[in-house]
């Protein structure tokens, strides 16, 4: 069938080229690292803390976020092969494309466009979260309407930044890299400051116990809608705490990961993507695991899981405010307002530049993979998701976007991870700077390390990601697949190959 007509890396390479699709080549090692970390430090770490800590893992959140940055790890090796392999932009669309074929291929780019794009307008919310600790008490309050989508009308401050960032990121990638810079300066700064200050204020008696007992969930936060999908599956009783709660915080907290896989789409935009992109995935990686556990062990030493808020929007500030150091908790606020809006930043440019593959392979409209004859951005695709965005954070409250992002990101990672393993198989004359080591043993428990966390995820976030999945089938069989340029025959640099089946 066609549907499963794959295109050559190639192929991919060569329409890099395009004149018309462009992108400017300005990325190094280093400007890969700090996508990456200014990427993964935020509402993750500034805001699921509290969260997860008080509803799911209690001090051992510390071990959720570790759970979960090991499922990142094995899957970031294998997208360091895919990078260092497949240099185009695309991330795991473009890798499906060459392996798996033009269905799938759109199945995850459709899925990736749920992740950056949700993603996106989470961590908008987050930074509106914090604006507000900030503003507080000043004349430049923000009213209470204007402040949430839950509570209010609109997030006012969630759709001004999101459409801000949009512009900044028509402005350039380089221009979007060297505010990255400045703004992970200031972030890693407030991470710092979390951890040095507060060693002083913990309490070892908060501790313990540190993983507090199971207790069941009970009343309605019992059924299928509100409970892990796995317990819906075998009949067990829905519950939080315990080991499971620890897990089933890892897979909350993973939406505190995201983004290293956003280093991945740039590929294309590298100087030396053979190098450069694996350096950058996994050097942000090993980095925010670090920070990201000390964090932990820190915010719930200075207070007992039991008395932090779960709907607090800023828990690392008010930890250092119930400690007496409102000072520090200002500052953190403060920082934590600077440090989100990269992050809406790097995800929105990780959603323009997969929504730019698919429009460049046909799957989604050519016009949109126009590039700015100045800034050689694609500035259309780039206008729309600011719009798409910024109307997400503005009606849509944080905890649901939070979800969708971790299940649509880790169905991206579990066939990343078979992908590298087919690619290997199909494709053993490709040049490889960088191969993933014991590639089959790390590749399958990825895989299963990935999908027993989604099998984590409450029911209605699984119904809500196979309702969008559905939309985007929808949309391939009566768009895509009649306009793609590859089942048209239009290559760009090459002759057509035939379909495989």
């Amino acid at each position: 069938m066609d549907l499963f007509r794959t295109k050559s890396v190639e192929q991919s390479i060569a329409e890099t080229e395009e004149p018309e699709h462009r992108l400017k080549k300005n990325l190094g090692a280093l400007d890969l690292t700090i996508f990456g970390v200014g990427v993964i430090i935020g509402a993750g770490i500034f805001v699921y803390t509290g969260l997860v800590a008080a509803t799911n893992a209690g001090p051992a959140i510390a071990l959720s976020f570790l759970i979960a940055g090991l499922a990142c790890a094995l899957a970031a090796l294998c997208y360091a092969e895919f990078a260092s392999t497949v240099p185009v932009a695309g991330s795991a669309y473009t890798f499906s494309y060459a392996t798996f074929g033009e269905l799938v291929a759109w199945i995850i780019g459709w899925d990736l466009v749920l992740e950056f794009t949700v993603g996106a307008s989470a961590l908008a919310a987050g930074f509106s979260g914090y604006l507000q600790n900030v503003l507080e008490g000043t004349p430049l309050e923000i009213p209470a309407s204007l402040a949430s989508a839950g509570d209010g009308i609109v997030n006012l401050p969630a759709v001004v930044i999101s459409l801000l960032v949009a512009a900044v990121l028509i402005g350039g990638i380089k221009l979007s890299s060297r505010i990255n810079q400045v703004i992970v300066a200031i972030k890693l700064g407030v991470v710092a400051l979390v951890i040095i200050m507060g060693i002083g204020y913990i309490k070892t008696a908060n501790y313990t116990p540190f993983i507090p007992p199971s207790q069941p969930t009970g009343g309605a936060e019992g059924g299928f809608w509100k409970s892990p999908l796995i317990t819906s599956i075998f009949g067990m009783e829905p519950a939080v705490f315990g080991i499971g709660g620890v897990i089933a915080g890892a897979a909350i907290v993973f939406f505190a990961f995201i983004g290293f896989d956003v280093v991945a789409t740039t590929a294309e935009e590298t100087k030396n993507p053979q190098r450069d992109v694996p350096i950058g995935i996994l050097g942000s990686l090993a980095i925010v695991t670090v920070l990201y556990i000390a964090v932990c062990f820190v915010i719930t030493g200075m207070q007992s899981y039991d008395t932090i808020d779960p709907n607090d929007p800023a828990p690392l500030a008010t930890a250092f405010d119930k400690a007496g150091v409102e000072w520090i908790g200002n500052i953190i606020a403060v920082g934590a307002t600077i440090g989100l809006t990269v992050v809406v930043l790097i995800l929105m440019m990780g959603q323009t530049r997969v929504a730019f593959a698919m429009a460049r392979d046909g799957l989604l409209p050519t016009s949109l993979a126009k590039v700015h004859p100045t800034f050689g951005t694609p500035y259309r695709l780039t206008a729309i998701t600011g719009i798409g965005v910024a109307l997400l954070s503005g009606f849509v409250d944080f905890a649901t976007l939070g979800d969708l992002v971790s299940i649509g990101t880790l169905f991206a990672f579990v066939l990343v991870s078979v992908g590298v393993l087919v690619l290997r198989r199909t494709r053993p004359d490709l040049p490889r700077a960088f191969r993933t080591p014991a590639v089959g043993v790390v590749a399958t428990l990825s895989v299963l390390l990935c999908f027993y966390l989604m099998l984590n995820l409450i029911g209605e976030t699984w119904v809500r990601f196979g309702v969008w999945m559905a939309i985007g089938l929808v949309v391939y069989f009566a768009y895509g697949r009649s306009h793609s340029r590859l089942g048209r025959g239009e290559l760009a640099g090459t002759v057509r190959e035939d379909a495989t089946t």
